[in-house]
């Protein structure tokens, strides 16, 4: 009989003690704590603060070009970035060029790179992926408390640049311009192509536009 009692008031102290360690939230609940952390203005801030002025250190395209061509591995570890260790990574470039075709998804460059005339394609429609916020390396996930906030970042710098960079250019650029760029490109390592490399821009200008200014 002591026994079965000893046993009772076991069973009732691992029951409250359950009971105060284990708590439900509604969903709701569980959703305002990303909805309080505001991705539009830390974009901004992160622009700002840290994404323009790293367009100093981008790499320029004619030095970048030849890099991955004949020493694929150094290219790679010297200037990109991301945040695993796939074979996705992301450069900050810059470059110059001539406008060879304005078409209604992206704006195509030549430019003279090591006697080369590469092509590149300035992405002036569909902005999308992680690119530019991983392309500095400046920014890093565990600055977050979760994924969604640090994916809805990504999101608002594409904004950015659809809603600030693109249109100012887009109404202005001709065949024939002579345009000068900052951006980020997205390289496969194992399966390179060379041939059809897209930027998605964060500077862009049109160098005859500001010379017919000064003029």
């Amino acid at each position: 009989m002591k026994k079965s009692v000893k046993y009772i008031v076991f069973l009732a102290v691992v029951a409250v003690v359950a009971y105060n360690s284990v708590y439900f939230k509604a969903l709701d609940e569980v959703k305002a704590g990303t909805s309080s952390f505001n991705a539009a203005k830390y974009a901004g801030e992160f622009w700002t603060a840290r994404l323009i002025p790293a367009l100093k250190k981008s790499v320029s395209y004619n030095v970048l070009l030849p890099l991955l061509q004949t020493e694929k591995d150094k290219a790679f570890e010297q200037y990109s970035h991301a945040l695993g260790i796939g074979n996705i990574r992301y450069f900050l470039v810059k470059g110059e060029g001539e406008v060879i075709s304005v078409d209604e998804n992206e704006v195509i460059v030549r430019l003279d790179s090591a006697g080369q005339r590469p092509e590149l394609r300035l992405a002036t429609e569909y902005v999308f992926g992680n690119a530019v916020r991983d392309a500095s390396g400046s920014l890093h996930i565990n600055e977050f408390e979760n994924s969604m906030d640090f994916n809805n970042v990504s999101a608002e710098i594409n904004k950015i640049i659809r809603d600030k960079v693109i249109p100012p250019f887009r109404s202005k650029v001709k065949k024939g311009d002579v345009v000068s760029f900052h951006g980020a490109i997205e390289l496969n390592r194992e399966y390179l192509d060379l041939k059809r490399v897209e930027v998605i821009p964060v500077e862009l200008r049109i160098k005859n536009e500001e010379l017919r200014m000064k003029i």
